[in-house]
């Protein structure tokens, strides 16, 4: 027998506000990606970008465990011959503190073509500002870590014949 999925018609992305200040920078990417993904959804279809927006505040905020600030090297190549360039995590914390933990969320990410727009999904901010305020609904002004008690999402599925409406078409 074989698996149908559904496609998605009109896919509204929700979004979602984090609070990234003193969070480990692993677990809270790894709590990001499937939100961005959309595996919390109980209409996931792995073939098709139906994840949701997060937004981040307080990048610069964000903690390693262990010595990882001094032994944890980005690296990254111009293109031309002899052109590796590295910077220690401390030093990236001061110069692009976004890019750690897109970097992070980058490798939980599935590596396929369409990584390049989930990623389009992950908006990084140092600061506790961001231009975002219109989009994000009035109960998410709180940080999502801190209304579920450290968990991002409720991993049990919701109910899917809410989902069933005109949205979906079936897809063989």
């Amino acid at each position: 027998m074989a698996t149908t999925l559904n496609r998605i018609i009109n896919h509204k992305a929700k979004w979602h506000l984090i609070d990234a200040s003193g969070q480990i920078v692993g677990r809270l990417a790894a709590q990001i990606a499937p939100i961005i993904r959309g595996k919390h959804k109980p209409t996931f279809c792995p073939n098709d970008d139906c994840g949701d927006v997060v937004v981040v505040v307080n990048a610069n905020a964000v903690e390693f465990t262990g010595n990882k600030w001094q032994k944890k090297v980005y690296r990254w190549h111009s293109g031309f011959p002899g052109g590796l360039k590295e910077r220690p995590a401390d030093d990236q914390l001061v110069r692009k503190p976004e890019e750690i933990l897109r970097r992070a969320v980058m490798g939980m990410l599935p590596k396929n073509s369409l990584r390049k727009r989930m990623v389009t999904k992950l908006l990084i901010y140092p600061g506790p500002s961001h231009p975002h305020d219109d989009r994000l609904p009035t109960d998410s002004a709180q940080s999502l870590l801190e209304k579920s008690d450290r968990k991002l999402i409720d991993r049990r599925p919701t109910d899917i014949k809410k989902y069933q409406d005109d949205n979906y078409i079936e897809w063989p």
